[in-house]
């Protein structure tokens, strides 16, 4: 019987408090949005500046009271969020911080999008009832939620990044090559690359900003492209030294070597040679130079784009000491002139 009792004083006192605010809304209707503090002489409705609050942070609704108030209720939406000090909003985030006679004032914890909208405080009094109302702004940090994944394309390709972000206000979206440093950017979701080079392969940086915060992420783009040999460099060894051979190519994805002597494919530990591939570089080491090694090279990078070569002359003493012939031929004249003064010389 005592349930019943408290139920039914409840629901008595709730449907007085829901007549006392559609009436009270009933008469602030028409006010539009909120911009400044100001009154009403007939009715003291009065609309309060817009509160602005960002995303995750508490706000106070405060509203004025008086000796003569009967009944007072914090609404939004039309939806009673407390009566009194009896609390009909289901959410946990909104609770009672202080009803007095000077104030009634409540809160809202976390506060997120869904929270921004109208609210409107109704007062009744012993003679006319009168409401507070006041707009809540949530500003929102930019998040970006949608960005292009790492890509790899081939040079050449045409290339489309595209980042989207959401944020209150909206966010400005701004992309830009960070490494390596360029000076290709865009201040739009997408940023077009028409036939992408090599130097445009790297790490690209999307920025989402407002009045905020800041969100950034990256991606990155590979470019493939077929291998590029360095020149060959003739190398000249005597007999039984050890002699080295190096080719060098430039390459996405990383070439594969192949070495030929004339038309003769070489492979490692053939005939005591040793090859050795180490990213872009690869070695053709002789560790007992003969006469059999001595002749021209060749060094073929190959990767699915295509193929590079150069060419390598690996050449004997024969060869070193014509290369040195003249500085020989300089040493023997000094040497000649020397034997042609001695009989003047030993005179004195």
């Amino acid at each position: 019987m005592m349930i019943a009792v408290l139920c039914k004083h409840h629901l008595d006192t709730g449907n007085e408090t829901f007549q006392m605010m559609q009436a009270s809304v009933e008469a602030g209707k028409g006010m539009g949005l909120p911009v400044r503090s100001q009154g009403d002489s007939q009715s003291d409705n009065k609309v309060m500046d817009n509160i602005t609050v960002r995303q995750g942070e508490t706000v106070l609704l405060r509203c004025a009271q008086g000796d003569v108030v009967t009944h007072t209720a914090w609404l939004n939406r039309s939806s009673i969020l407390y009566a009194g000090e009896d609390k009909w909003s289901v959410d946990r985030r909104v609770s009672l911080v202080t009803l007095n006679q000077e104030e009634f004032t409540i809160k809202i914890e976390n506060v997120d999008m869904t929270d921004e909208g109208q609210y409107v405080c109704a007062v009744q009094t012993s003679s006319r009832p009168r409401t507070t109302v006041v707009h809540i702004l949530v500003q929102v940090p930019p998040k970006i939620i949608n960005l292009s994944r790492d890509i790899v394309v081939n040079e050449g390709s045409n290339v489309t990044l595209m980042c989207q972000a959401n944020g209150k206000p909206e966010p400005s979206i701004s992309w830009k090559l960070i490494s390596p440093s360029g000076d290709l950017a865009s201040d739009d979701e997408y940023l077009e690359i028409p036939s992408i080079s090599r130097q445009r392969a790297g790490t690209y940086e999307c920025t989402a900003v407002n009045d905020i915060d800041t969100d950034v992420q990256t991606i990155d783009i590979t470019v493939n492209y077929a291998p590029t040999v360095s020149e060959g460099r003739d190398v000249g060894v005597t007999l039984g030294q050890r002699g080295v051979l190096e080719c060098e190519a430039d390459a996405v994805p990383e070439a594969d070597f192949e070495w030929y002597k004339d038309d003769r494919r070489i492979f490692n530990g053939f005939d005591g040679m040793e090859i050795v591939n180490t990213g872009s570089l690869s070695k053709l080491t002789f560790f007992n130079v003969s006469d059999g090694d001595y002749g021209n090279y060749t060094c073929v990078a190959i990767n699915k784009l295509g193929s590079s070569n150069t060419s390598f002359l690996l050449y004997g003493p024969r060869a070193v000491q014509d290369g040195s012939g003249g500085a020989m031929g300089v040493h023997s004249h000094n040497c000649l002139l020397f034997i042609v003064f001695l009989p003047f010389l030993l005179r004195f």
